[in-house]
């Protein structure tokens, strides 16, 4: 396919959600920077297998020589763009890349706009995009509570199954999830989803690819030129009512054994993969919290500088990652064997990379947490916990009931 993508700089101050017309577009912000499309200009399906990301990378690079640019603005992101979402599991369905027709982007603190076509009309300045909506439009249904695939009572089996693997020494780690069904009378629509999202967790990166919706705060990898930074999430605990409670929550979290022995692992599990690649590799031994609206975090942010960048890009970079011990475990092999046999459902794209990649190789993928896949008028949403010796099934249920609250906030729907 010969695409020509012209980027252009644009007069807008707008919230890039704002110009987004199509329910079913392209959506990676934060804190108001980022990128939305529409349109699809080319589409990657990566199939499934351990090869899924290397298959994925070389149709891109394959599309790349093809690829007429005209690039008026020149920062990471402009040009031709891809934003894809892989499957956690390689024997799952549904990785893919998608190269929209139209992408409103904003880095730096500039607005641009990119339309790529197979035509020959790009030479001529494209239209400012227009403004479409102010906000998320209003449910008129309310939505319902469908089930799960697995039921509470034999989750928490299924997590006290893991226990006893885990303190018979068979692995250190693993991290199991569940699902959340929810159905309405009208279709989801992953344009109002991210609005919600995007303004209730701005810190976070709010994502929308190919009908799987959400706001991550783990940054699984950003590359920009030789320089990375990846950020680990793992250990978590409940936001207080008020500024003491919260505070004496986030000292127990940082205090607790099975936390930091849980987020140690993360930790590890980038570092291990990152430390060889790089000149240099910050990290700090200690994490520290991240709070979000509902839940808070044990962080640790890593930060440094490749050997050389030419040769492995943010996409790459993800996919040594993935799964680090923060979504699948420890051993990694282990951990998704028993990810498998004990957890009863597919998990389909979450917990896998959600991010994009431009033609130099820069980008960012994140790692797809707090999300919903959607399918119409129905959608599953996800949450998990890390299990190490130590876990009490019923704390992890709970666990995953806080994280799951960001969706379903996001739907309208809350668990009593």
């Amino acid at each position: 396919m010969d695409l020509r993508v012209h980027t252009v700089a644009v007069d807008s101050d707008a919230p890039l959600l704002s110009h987004l017309p199509d329910a079913g577009g392209v959506v990676w912000l934060r804190q108001g920077e980022g990128f939305v499309g529409w349109g699809e200009a080319a589409r990657i399906d990566a199939g499934t297998g351990p090869e899924r990301f290397s298959r994925a990378a070389e149709a891109w690079a394959d599309l790349l020589e093809s690829v007429t640019v005209m690039d008026d603005v020149g920062i990471a992101g402009t040009g031709p763009v891809a934003f894809g979402s892989f499957a956690f599991d390689d024997r799952s369905h549904g990785s893919v890349l998608v190269v929209p027709e139209v992408v409103v982007g904003r880095r730096e603190g500039v607005t641009f706009l990119t339309r790529a076509s197979a035509t020959d009309d790009l030479h001529d300045t494209p239209p400012a995009p227009a403004i479409v909506a102010e906000g998320p439009a209003p449910r008129g249904d309310r939505v319902r509570y469908a089930g799960s695939s697995v039921p509470d009572v034999l989750w928490l089996a299924a997590v006290a199954a893991a226990v006893d693997r885990l303190e018979a020494g068979e692995l250190e780690k693993v991290v199991l999830a569940r699902d959340h069904a929810v159905w309405s009378k009208e279709p989801f629509d992953a344009r109002d989803l991210a609005w919600r999202l995007a303004e209730r967790f701005p810190s976070c990166f709010t994502f929308s690819v190919d009908g799987l919706v959400g706001a991550t705060p783990e940054l699984l990898i950003r590359r920009l030129g030789k320089r990375f930074e990846s950020l680990v999430l793992a250990g978590s605990a409940r936001r207080g009512a008020d500024d003491v409670e919260d505070t004496a929550l986030g000292e127990e979290l940082l205090g607790s054994d099975k936390d930091r022995r849980e987020h140690d692992l993360a930790a590890r599990s980038v570092y291990d993969v990152l430390g060889p690649l790089c000149d240099d590799l910050a990290f700090p031994g200690v994490p520290e919290l991240l709070r979000l609206d509902n839940v808070q975090h044990l962080a640790s942010r890593f930060v440094g500088t490749l050997h050389r960048a030419d040769d492995l890009t943010a996409l790459d970079l993800a996919a040594r990652l993935h799964p680090t011990a923060a979504v699948g475990g420890t051993p990694t092999s282990d951990a998704v064997e028993l990810i498998r046999e004990l957890e009863g459902m597919d998990r389909g794209r979450y917990t896998g990379p959600v991010g994009w990649v431009d033609r130099t190789g820069d980008g960012e993928w994140g790692i797809a947490l707090r999300c919903a896949q959607l399918a119409g008028a129905r959608a599953r949403l996800f949450a998990g916990a890390g299990i190490v010796v130590g876990s009490l099934p019923e704390d992890e249920l709970e666990e995953t009931r806080l994280k799951l609250r960001a969706m379903q906030g996001a739907f309208g729907e809350e668990l009593s």
